[in-house]
């Protein structure tokens, strides 16, 4: 498994825009990317979620844009902590009620 390569916001505007603008260049939207990857050193997969997320975002292909797969991530992250601190709660509650049944015939 190869190691997570980050590229900056700038980088990848940038490649997702040589993608749109030179599209016309090349017989297919998979040969724009499959260049412009092998010249900005990612790979072709790598520059093709980012058009694709693009489209997305711009609404043309279905599917979550950015703003709201990070929603959706949130909400997540909130609703695990939710069913956490529930748990607890749950546990606490029924400690204490046992305390409470075991101290009540002494």
């Amino acid at each position: 498994m190869g190691t997570a390569q980050r590229y900056s916001p700038e980088v990848r505007e940038r490649a997702v825009r040589m993608v749109f603008d030179h599209r016309e260049r090349h017989d297919s939207q998979w040969a724009a990317i499959c260049s412009i990857a092998e010249k900005i050193g990612c790979s072709a997969e790598t520059l093709r979620n980012w058009v694709r997320q693009v489209e997305r975002d711009q609404g043309r292909r279905p599917g979550l844009t950015t703003d709201e797969k990070r929603q959706l991530k949130d909400l997540q992250r909130e609703n695990r902590e939710l069913r956490r601190a529930n748990e607890i709660l749950r546990k606490a509650s029924a400690y204490f009620a046992q305390a409470e049944l075991d101290r009540r015939p002494k």
